[in-house]
């Protein structure tokens, strides 16, 4: 082995093992600090470093081997200028992370989920790696002008052939700027499909049921659909329960005792807003019954199906005390021939006659 290999490889060795000494240590104990501290710039700054801290160290080594080996002035400068680019699509990559962990971070503080929405997130990393490329190529000493005027030719002739794709892209980006669907809402499009919005992406919005299935919709569908948004603008909800008592109970008492275990479930069941204050609403004289409607809140649109299900059970076990009756489904008919009036009423039975 030529011995003249022994520095430059030992400079390169000594580089990596300080990178991973350096990621080992001080990048741990750097992650540490940014944990207790209130800020959250400080762990998006840490977290986008990832492993390029120890690609530096040898790419600074490899630089510095470079130096102590006497190479042709052509060789030379051809490997000074691929560790140029090296730099440069690592510094692309470090970028690329830091502003996405920031386009989340900005996500967070606007109200949005605890996650930023991929189409921004791949858009953001889309932008910084095509300026990385573009200046690891003027490093190479390629042109870069021409390459701009071929992609703005090209990039004419591609929206001209990707039209759809273009439209559910901006559609996309017009949903998630509005601000009226965000990734975590739990929304009801006109077509009756309803679930939490999981991601909005370039080109679909994904929706998860309460059955747990994945509904896939177009974004420029989306921007085109109504939809009811259950979390906007706040995320509680009035949860309405129906119910029908006999035209011979006391009304008042009815309302008294209906309220009385509407509050209850409101203090008690988990999703219940404990500070609401039922009340009741009556209605319609139905053909069998006196109907009302009971009005409570929920926290949130799922919490209504467990506030419903305690109230029904509660209030009809409430009724059988106090003596309320909830009626069947009953009718009075009025017939007017007198004959088959008389069949019925001794025979017990209809008749076929109409």
């Amino acid at each position: 082995m030529n011995l003249q290999w022994i520095l430059p490889l030992a400079i390169i060795a000594a580089a990596y093992f300080t990178g991973r000494l350096f990621e080992r240590w001080i990048i741990r104990r750097l992650k540490q600090l940014a944990e207790v501290s209130a800020s959250r710039i400080d762990d998006v700054l840490i977290d986008s470093l990832g492993n390029t801290t120890t690609i530096w160290f040898c790419l600074f080594g490899a630089y510095a081997a470079l130096l102590s080996y006497p190479l042709a002035p052509n060789a030379s400068s051809f490997v000074t200028k691929l560790l140029e680019v090296a730099f440069i699509a690592s510094g692309t990559v470090f970028i690329a992370r830091l502003a996405v962990g920031y386009v989340n971070l900005y996500s967070l503080r606007m109200g949005q989920a605890a996650h930023s929405s991929t189409i921004f997130n791949n858009i953001t990393r889309l932008i910084v790696s095509v300026t990385g490329i573009l200046i690891a190529l003027q490093t190479l000493g390629i042109s870069i002008t021409p390459i701009l005027g071929a992609l703005g030719v090209g990039g004419l002739a591609v929206a001209l052939a990707l039209q759809d794709t273009l439209s559910n892209l901006f559609s996309g980006l017009q949903i998630i700027s509005s601000g009226q669907v965000k990734p975590g809402d739990f929304i009801r499009l006109d077509s009756g499909e309803e679930g939490y919005v999981v991601d909005v992406a370039w080109r679909n919005t994904t929706i998860r049921e309460l059955a747990n299935n994945m509904v896939i919709v177009p974004n420029a569908k989306l921007a085109s659909s109504h939809i009811r948004n259950f979390y906007q603008p706040g995320k509680d909800l009035a949860v309405l329960v129906q119910v029908g008592v006999s035209y011979a109970s006391d009304l008042n008492h009815v309302e008294r005792v209906t309220i009385e275990v509407a509050s209850e479930i409101m203090r008690t069941v988990t999703g219940g807003v404990g500070d609401f204050k039922p009340f009741i609403r009556y209605h319609t004289f139905a053909d069998f019954s006196i109907n009302f409607s009971v009005i409570m809140r929920g926290h949130e649109f799922v919490d209504q199906y467990l506030i419903k299900h305690e109230f029904i059970k509660r209030l009809h076990e409430r009724y059988a005390q106090e003596g309320i009756e909830i009626p069947f489904p009953i009718r009075t008919l009025h017939i007017e021939d007198t004959e088959l009036a008389e069949t019925l009423v001794s025979t017990g039975r209809p008749s076929g006659r109409r």
